[in-house]
């Protein structure tokens, strides 16, 4: 990589040379920087795109999935000729398009434990684009003992967050904001609470800007605070985040050591469900019930979904109220859990076997499947 700028990356960056604070000094931050994405999907689309426009001149990214028609909606990245393919593979050709002069450098592999401090050593800023809180608490307890900064970002429904989690510039990590991993059930996945398409795109977009700030060593960096947007009623609000002195990781007694840990570790309730229940499908189910069924079909759904669309047969029992209703569910009979799109049954199934149930299968695609039929 040259060390200066070309006549053509001076025509090509021409808007940024001519800001104050930017100009050839700080566009030359910028191509000499590198910054990981932990995902191409929603937030690292956005995020990635405009830091390759940028000039930011590495760009790592994480991910191991192929691209879905479902991701169509919001992952601006991917195009209908990638489906089935690789995202990795997708996103570097499109960033390739995009600038020539950065360099995209892909890893197919999920973000764990074991290979989180090697990838992120490579890297100056960290940019969280994933969806679920291990991921999340594996990013910032990864920046955390580098002393890289994390760009977070989080979404659902019709509402986004962005951060700046750096406790090495004096601010709070994300374990000061959510010490433990949420209970089953309390946060459904965006597949089962669903997000609106553009959301990502600004969150994305944020997380970018924080990153190209970072860089350029410009403005205010957000520590200690989580910005909030509401689409429906179009507008941010400002939280203040404290340092938290208890915090087991960047607390005053630290108890925490190590990216291996209860939260990093915790499987997803894709791999749960993949490895370890027995599942149903729709149509398997459907016969059953035409059939002289003699089982128990729970819908774990909230009371709104339930009423909007439901299976007449199954008993409506919301996830987060399950553990109450325990003392009242057969042990001698087939129970069938379904939830939207299979996450929340997928816990519930779980939570049933903990407390000794052995007769339970989930329904796979839950009411999203049921209703393709």
């Amino acid at each position: 990589m040259s060390h200066g700028l070309s006549p053509e990356e001076r025509h090509r960056y021409s808007r940024h040379l001519s800001i104050p604070g930017v100009g050839v000094d700080g566009q030359l931050r910028l191509k000499h920087a590198s910054v990981l994405l932990i995902g191409c999907g929603g937030l690292g689309s956005p995020a990635a795109l405009y830091l390759a426009a940028a000039g930011v001149g590495r760009l790592g990214i994480v991910d191991p999935d192929v691209v879905d028609v479902s991701n169509l909606q919001r992952q601006i990245l991917h195009g209908e000729s990638w489906l089935g393919r690789s995202k990795l593979e997708s996103a570097a050709a499109r960033l390739r398009d995009v600038n020539r002069h950065v360099v995209v450098e892909c890893h197919p592999v999920r973000f764990t434990p074991d290979n989180a401090l090697e990838l992120a050593a490579n890297y100056d800023i960290l940019l969280d684009g994933s969806d679920n809180f291990p991921t999340r608490f594996l990013a910032n307890d990864a920046a955390f003992f580098l002393k890289k900064p994390l760009v977070y970002g989080a979404i659902q429904c019709f509402e986004g967050q962005v951060a700046v989690f750096a406790p090495h510039l004096g601010g709070p990590c994300y374990r000061c904001l959510l010490p433990e991993m949420p209970a089953a059930g309390a946060v459904p996945t965006c597949a089962e609470a669903g997000v609106l398409g553009v959301l990502p795109g600004i969150i994305g977009t944020l997380q970018a800007a924080e990153a190209i700030k970072l860089i350029l060593g410009i403005g205010s960096i957000p520590l200690g605070q989580l910005s909030v947007y509401d689409a429906l009623g179009s507008a941010f609000r400002r939280l203040r985040l404290r340092r938290d002195p208890e915090c087991r990781l960047c607390g005053e007694r630290p108890k925490i050591h190590q990216v291996g840990n209860a939260q990093t570790n915790a499987a997803s309730h894709c791999a749960f469900t993949s490895n370890q229940m027995d599942s149903i499908t729709v149509t398997e189910l459907k016969a059953l019930l035409e059939g002289d069924y003699q089982g128990l079909l729970i819908d774990v759904r909230e009371p709104d979904e339930h009423a909007a669309a439901n299976i007449p047969q199954a008993r409506l029992i919301p996830l987060g109220t399950l553990p109450e209703h325990l003392d009242g569910l057969p042990r001698d009979r087939q129970i069938h859990i379904h939830c939207k799109a299979g996450g929340r049954s997928a816990r519930a199934v779980k939570l049933l076997l903990d407390h000794g149930f052995s007769r339970v299968s989930n329904v796979s695609g839950g009411m999203d499947a049921w209703q393709a039929l």
